[in-house]
């Protein structure tokens, strides 16, 4: 047993040393002291009250890659927040790339939404009710970003899948590098049940919490090149045509698309390739193509 327990604590203690320490990886921007890293820089905190939200940014910009991080989203009544987890370049044709947690009352479900920005132009919303409670412990939210794919994760479980369908006329991130930023802040016009319902501010503050970070990426340097093939906090070769990992020619095997397939048939709650009232001129040309 005990042989068992001292397996168990390595690997435990293998798998937090894989994680980046938030501190040398991001900058609290905003928020005049609401955002906190802690406990040596394993975790960060950012919260949200009648004042101000907060938010964080990446050290390092991306080009391409697979990040990971563990949130535990504000409980109870979360009405009128979001808490926002996405990619973004600059400009107006940043591209972008979104995970947004709508905030709701307590024992109603949170609403993930997601969306993808390229050249400027985002209006491609898929929503999903999540199968768990986001509020009671840490889940895994993933961005696999690589020159065919733009594939969402939620525990390792794909829920979206943008492709790169540039060759039948549909602009795809792949140009330019983007920074990983996340906020929580006040959206109570919008956020819960259309802007019906507004923050409760006597459940203020509110506090969304960020842990085990990992980039295995392509991280932009100077010169306007990239490194590549080792995780972000490790040093790997400089230059365009430097390796990268597995994550760079990935895509969904078909066991992986059945099971995004089941997520989107139960659990998503909006599509905007399904609202064509949305479109008087017609759906965008990649609804017409298999996402």
């Amino acid at each position: 047993m005990a042989r068992v327990s001292l397996a168990l604590l390595l690997g435990a203690l293998l798998a937090c040393s894989a994680a980046a320490s938030l501190d040398q990886e991001f900058d609290i921007t905003w928020g005049d002291g609401r955002g906190k890293i802690q406990d040596g820089g394993r975790l960060l905190t950012l919260t949200l009250d009648r004042t101000s939200g907060s938010g964080f940014q990446s050290k390092h910009e991306y080009l391409f890659g697979k990040i990971d991080m563990q949130l535990k989203l504000v409980p109870g009544n979360s009405a009128g927040t979001v808490t926002a987890y996405y990619l973004s370049s600059q400009g107006s044709t940043h591209d972008e790339i979104d995970f947004e947690f709508l905030g709701n009352v307590t024992g109603e479900p949170y609403t993930l939404h997601t969306n993808v920005f390229t050249q400027g132009q985002g209006q491609r919303e898929q929503q999903f009710r999540l199968w768990f409670d986001p509020t009671t412990d840490f889940h895994t939210y993933s961005i696999l970003w690589n020159p065919k794919h733009i594939i969402f994760m939620v525990d390792d479980l794909p829920i979206r899948d943008f492709r790169n369908l540039e060759s039948k006329g549909v602009a795809f991130p792949k140009n330019q590098p983007m920074r990983l930023y996340s906020s929580l802040w006040n959206a109570d016009d919008w956020a819960t049940q259309g802007g019906r319902v507004k923050t409760d501010w006597s459940h203020a503050p509110f506090s969304a919490s960020y842990r085990a970070f990992r980039a295995d990426a392509c991280v932009a340097v100077a010169g306007g090149k990239t490194r590549c093939g080792a995780s972000v906090g490790t040093e790997g070769a400089v230059g365009a045509a430097a390796p990268a990992g597995d994550w760079y020619n990935q895509e969904l095997d078909l066991t992986l698309q059945q099971r995004m397939r089941w997520v989107q048939r139960k659990y998503m709650i909006y599509n905007y390739c399904t609202d064509p009232k949305r479109y008087p001129q017609g759906l965008p040309a990649e609804c017409s193509m298999q996402q």
